[in-house]
């Protein structure tokens, strides 16, 4: 994963889980702590929720970058983070590991009896930013690649970029195996894993479906015709004793975000610089909030 595979150091989670307890202490009830994921997509679309809430009059404050979800999931289970933006497939399969589900709806259906009871989806987003297996146009064109399956029939190695915890994903090396018999060989390329794939250092990239340098690059999303890929969709997970008071204007906002959305925000923050907060803005005011 490109970019939500960036792993927090310990010290980070440390920091931030001791930030969070101090937003937690001083949360008397009519605060609403907003967290993030440690990486630019996520942190945006926390923004919208933030400022959502803050000119419908709730004070909110703002818990971004946290990391993954060891970090932040206990924060949420805690009680100290309230409302957080995450990813229907991926959260599932954090908390129920062999979920058999693939398809949005009901992903999301088991999503919602899979969450502990102190934590409730708010409504699902058609917006999706998901793991997805990618290569070049140029080796999509010299091996036929149109599927995941296609890559059974490349001779020799196959290298596969990626975040290093792809290793252990349901839907990396092992699964590639089993669903596809595809064999690959990881380079967990981290955050250099574009790179990787445009230089010819690895052959297959797992970068997630909003990242806009997938347009940018004219690469190729190999189809997943077997839902090796859990579909997410996002959706905001609350704390569920605030659910009834958050979901009015919470809900409006997933609803009316799409996937282009997604990868036009994303757009500019790598391409245009912009600021979260900036690229919050401008969204609320072209879709009316």
């Amino acid at each position: 994963m490109m970019k939500r595979g960036r792993t927090a150091s310990v010290a980070g989670i440390v920091m931030a889980a001791g930030l969070i307890a101090g937003c937690a202490d001083g949360n008397n009830g009519d605060t609403i702590v907003v967290g993030s994921q440690g990486y630019y997509s996520n942190e945006i679309v926390a923004e919208i929720y933030a400022q959502v809430l803050e000119e419908a009059g709730f004070d909110v404050v703002r818990q971004f970058g946290i990391g993954q979800r060891d970090a932040y999931i206990p924060a949420l289970e805690a009680g100290e983070v309230d409302l957080f933006p995450e990813y229907t497939g991926n959260l599932l399969q954090f908390y129920t590991p062999d979920a058999t589900a693939t398809q949005p709806d009901d992903v999301y259906r088991e999503l919602a009896t899979s969450l502990p009871e102190q934590l409730t989806a708010l409504a699902m987003s058609p917006a999706t930013d998901q793991d997805s297996y990618n290569v070049t146009a140029e080796t999509a064109a010299e091996f036929g690649l149109v599927t995941i399956a296609d890559l059974a029939g490349i001779d020799g190695p196959i290298t596969l970029g990626g975040a290093p915890e792809l290793a252990e994903r349901p839907y990396g090396p092992s699964g590639l195996l089993s669903v596809y018999g595809v064999e690959v060989q990881l380079d967990a390329t981290g955050p250099a894993t574009l790179e990787a794939l445009l230089d010819g250092v690895v052959l297959v990239a797992n970068i997630y479906t909003g990242d806009p340098a997938i347009a940018q690059h004219g690469l190729v999303t190999l189809a997943d015709p077997e839902g090796l890929f859990l579909s997410s969709n996002l959706v905001p997970i609350v704390r569920t004793d605030l659910a009834a008071t958050v979901a009015e204007f919470i809900n409006p906002v997933s609803e009316a975000m799409t996937p282009q959305h997604l990868v036009a925000m994303n757009l500019q923050s790598t391409g245009d610089q912009m600021s979260p907060a900036d690229i919050a803005r401008e969204w609320r005011a072209a879709n009316g909030f």
